[in-house]
């Protein structure tokens, strides 16, 4: 099965992503990308300035940009749309989309909280994407939208999804970002050499909220919100990519290291989908408490999975580390994954 696919805002950080994991997609076909009004009418060879670390594919290099409006992908016959729109631009252009019937997997962070919205990682609550169906009653359209977290969250809640079972009560977190969360011209180079930020603007709530909906039980109708206690501080620190977290948590049971080893080590994947690796959760024992690290473990299974680290029991209850890809597993990689999920799912 062939699935036509496009990108708004393909020219930006996140939409180069996109473009890198679609291309040879066993299941995807690009068939249209947007941008700016200023980009439309470009290759995308010209609109882009490519930073990727692979080239630019061929194919994609001479595709005509569009202009990001429903009129400028309704001659390619799109059935599915990923969004990496920044947030105040997707929040106007996102439900032109939808009203218009398209189907949208999207990275930007507006409505990921929205009641009839589902926040989606497809090996931790695929059954939240029918939302979908509250989403289409509420809002009277034909389109679907749904979103993926914030990459700070993504890295911590499979995590917490894995070792849930021993009755998880309280989460304290504090993350080490790279520079590349913020976008290419988010950080000066001024600002974080030699430095740390102890601050990430709305972050420390993204973390607090999306978790516990990313967590929380639906019913049919709703979701109900896990009912942990979360709370995050967040940092930038200069890594170029790969968040790494320290993770503190206490459970209603004594769970020891080794259950929460082996219970993130035997977490499974959405073995369906061909992005979801066999293995999600890597694991390094206690003779390694050093691991993980950005350099050497953010490209574990090509950058979609999960690396946890640094088992240890407190007086408090628990502490680890844990880590992924902020922008491949963290963004552009977890939309392309819910796309496979609405297709495996029948709504595309």
């Amino acid at each position: 099965m062939s699935v036509r696919v496009g990108i708004l805002g393909a020219t930006g950080a996140v939409g180069q992503r996109f473009i890198q994991l679609l291309d040879d997609h066993p299941t995807f076909d690009l068939a249209a990308v947007t941008a700016s009004s200023e980009s439309a009418g470009e290759t995308y060879r010209e609109a882009a300035k490519w930073r990727v670390d692979t080239p630019i594919p061929d194919d994609v290099a001479e595709m005509e940009v569009a202009e990001t409006t429903p009129a400028g992908v309704a001659d390619d016959d799109v059935d599915l749309l990923f969004s990496s729109l920044p947030s105040g631009v997707a929040a106007e252009v996102e439900p032109e989309f939808l009203e218009e019937g398209y189907v949208v997997s999207s990275n930007s962070s507006n409505d990921r909280m929205a009641a009839d919205v589902p926040l989606t990682i497809p090996e931790i609550n695929p059954d939240h994407l029918d939302l979908i169906e509250v989403q289409r009653d509420e809002r009277g359209w034909d389109g679907a939208l749904v979103k993926n977290p914030n990459c700070s969250t993504i890295t911590m809640v499979p995590t917490l999804a894995a070792i849930d079972e021993f009755g998880l009560e309280s989460v304290r977190v504090s993350t080490l970002q790279a520079v590349s969360g913020a976008g290419y011209s988010g950080v000066t180079s001024m600002e974080i050499i030699d430095n740390a930020i102890p601050h990430i603007g709305g972050e420390e709530e993204k973390m607090e909220t999306e978790s516990r909906k990313l967590l929380g039980e639906f019913d049919g109708a709703e979701v109900a919100l896990h009912d942990a206690d979360v709370a995050a501080s967040c940092n930038r620190i200069p890594t170029l990519d790969g968040h790494l977290e320290n993770v503190f948590a206490e459970f209603a049971d004594d769970p020891s290291p080794e259950d929460l080893r082996e219970a993130m080590r035997s977490f499974e994947g959405a073995g369906d989908l061909p992005s979801s690796p066999d293995q999600l959760i890597k694991v390094f024992g206690e003779d390694e408490p050093e691991r993980p690290q950005p350099r050497l473990d953010r490209t574990y299974a090509d950058g979609m999975g999960i690396v946890a680290g640094g088992v240890q029991s407190t007086d408090a209850g628990t502490k680890y580390n844990c880590l992924a890809h902020n922008t491949i597993r963290g963004a552009a990689g977890a939309s392309l994954l819910n796309g496979e999920l609405l297709v495996e799912e029948g709504y595309v």
